[in-house]
């Protein structure tokens, strides 16, 4: 990915560094490395600190990255609306549509997270217009 986008939800305190300074520095604590991100701090930060505390909590065996993904995107449906999808592991291609502020990716050891959220939109019955080629 070439850009990494970063959205400000507040004006700054001056008296306390920028949140994206505070979001490199736990990131770089945790010992994960953000890729790309549309998405607050805030839940940058939950995503981070949930898949550490998920990995080394398996940290005696390889750890379960469908079980990864299910976890971060159940917590994320629970606390931040349904419509999250995730997909954790060594190595995988994407291209997707995500909701604006609702995109992180990053990679933690030798794995990759992608987290996003969607719209969830009826799909009508009514006959679909034919795809242009």
């Amino acid at each position: 990915m070439e850009k990494q986008v970063i959205k400000y939800h507040s004006p700054p305190d001056h008296n306390s560094p920028p949140e994206h300074l505070k979001l490199a520095a736990i990131a770089v604590s945790l010992n994960i490395r953000l890729r790309s991100a549309d998405m607050p701090f805030a839940l940058q930060e939950r995503a981070l600190r949930l898949t550490r505390s998920f990995l080394d909590s398996s940290a005696s065996r390889r750890p379960n990255l469908t079980l990864l993904a299910r976890s971060i995107k159940k917590e994320f449906d629970r606390c931040y609306g349904l419509a999250w999808h995730c997909v954790a592991g060594k190595s995988f291609g994407s291209f997707v549509t995500h909701s604006p502020g609702g995109f992180v990716y990053f990679s933690v050891d030798s794995y990759s997270v992608l987290l996003f959220k969607t719209e969830v939109q009826l799909i009508s019955s009514d006959p679909l217009p034919a795809c242009r080629r």
